[in-house]
């Protein structure tokens, strides 16, 4: 699927998602809000798809919301273009497959949404993020935020649009890894390939149970991830699993 602001590239089990925005810096408006929900809707459905990449074109990731379409805008015509921002996010977060953020240069806003909608985001070294949202006389960015990085932390940045380097996005867990600008895309790829090598309903399965299991208690995370277990079994995929441990490790037991 190409668009003017969406491009999405399937190949070998690998969906490349693309923000493709660059005069604008990839700014978010409501034509990229419906094409990202469509296209997560859709590689949701793909059964040729294992992983997904999202990333973005141009010098940066993406400058966030597009306030220039606001202009000559009422608060009813400005809340359906919240709401259709919230569907897209969700879209990406409820895939099924797992979806791995590549970011680069400046990531602001409605980028860091959709970067963390994704399961987790890789970074080039000269990244920044900023959360301006209240500075813009809006709200936004209050909930994910401090999922990842806790609540006083998600405070300090959203309060004091202070700009968050990449090495501290790190240490923060925002990002889980850091590489060179020029090794971002290579880099993305390999876990994507790796990725995609696992059995894809172990893989959604594991996604599902971390999720639904981050939201309760261990006991009842334990329960969530026994039935996930016994969903596994009942496909019958997993004898496939033993045979390649076997003859990979030539009938060792160690693991």
């Amino acid at each position: 699927m190409v668009s003017d602001s969406v491009t999405v590239d399937r190949t070998a089990g690998i969906a490349e998602v693309v923000l493709n925005r660059p005069g604008a810096r990839n700014a978010v408006d409501l034509h990229m809000c419906h094409l990202l929900r469509d296209a997560f809707d859709e590689l949701d459905g793909d059964p040729t798809v294992r992983v997904v990449l999202v990333s973005g074109n141009g010098p940066s990731f993406c400058a966030g919301a597009d306030l220039k379409e606001r202009t000559g805008k009422d608060a009813a015509w400005v809340r359906r273009r919240r709401v259709a921002s919230f569907a897209a996010y969700a879209a990406i977060e409820s895939c099924s497959k797992p979806v791995v953020a590549l970011v680069h240069g400046s990531v602001v806003g409605s980028g860091g949404e959709i970067s963390m909608a994704c399961d987790f985001i890789i970074g080039a070294a000269t990244t920044t993020f900023r959360f301006p949202e209240a500075h813009w006389g809006t709200v936004g960015a209050t909930q994910r935020l401090q999922r990842v990085i806790g609540k006083r932390r998600a405070k300090e940045l959203l309060f004091t649009n202070r700009a968050l380097e990449a090495d501290e996005a790190e240490r923060l867990g925002l990002l889980v890894r850091t590489v060179e600008p020029e090794d971002l895309t290579a880099t993305g790829r390999a876990v994507a390939a790796s990725i995609a090598a696992a059995p894809p309903l172990a893989m959604s399965l594991t996604k599902r149970a971390i999720d639904l299991g981050s939201e309760t208690d261990l006991d009842r995370g334990i329960r969530i991830e026994m039935a996930a277990i016994e969903q596994n079994l009942a496909d019958g995929g997993w004898k496939d699993g033993v045979d390649r441990f076997m003859a990979t490790h030539n009938g060792r037991t160690t693991r």
